[in-house]
């Protein structure tokens, strides 16, 4: 049972890590920028945040994607609905793996990321909705200072160690 999602505000590096734990895994990973709809996208590229209603469409295509044994996605997963729409979807236990990080640093990432669609101006705009996961939740978090190297090692680690 792999089914998991790498989740956090923007510039956490959620595609990045997701990318690099899949392939630790063996598991396929794909990339949830990739499954909003282009209505989305547009809405995010003109600075305006994602209301509950623009990611439900968005949050379904993700918990689909889950459905396949062995598979990573990265989703920001801002809300605890959002996880529980993510889970209900996928029809399966789903681990999130949240990437943590302090204001400054992701401002710092999001401001130098060259052709990515959502601008730094709604940084302030996800940390504002998000949830840490529950204990009731299955999920890690890995604290971003951390090297990407070390957070993908340890998440390997765990998420082996989750398995039956």
């Amino acid at each position: 049972m792999t089914r998991v999602v790498v989740m956090g505000v923007s510039g956490c590096g959620k595609s990045s890590i997701g990318a690099a734990v899949a392939a630790r895994l063996g598991a396929r990973f794909i990339d949830g920028d990739h499954l909003h709809p282009d209505a989305n996208i547009a809405k995010m590229a003109r600075g305006e945040a994602l209301n509950d209603a623009d990611r439900t469409p968005w949050l379904a295509r993700v918990g689909a994607a889950l459905i396949a044994d062995n598979t990573v996605v990265a989703c920001s997963a801002l809300k605890r609905i959002y996880r529980d729409q993510i889970r209900a979807a996928a029809g399966a236990e789903v681990v999130f793996l949240h990437l943590k990080g302090d204001r400054e640093v992701l401002l710092d990432r999001v401001s130098n990321r060259p052709g990515h669609f959502m601008p730094a101006s709604l940084l302030d705009s996800q940390l504002a909705i998000l949830e840490d996961p529950q204990p009731d939740e299955t999920h890690l978090t890995a604290d971003i200072r951390s090297t990407p190297d070390q957070i993908v090692a340890n998440a390997v680690i765990a998420l082996k160690g989750m398995q039956p």
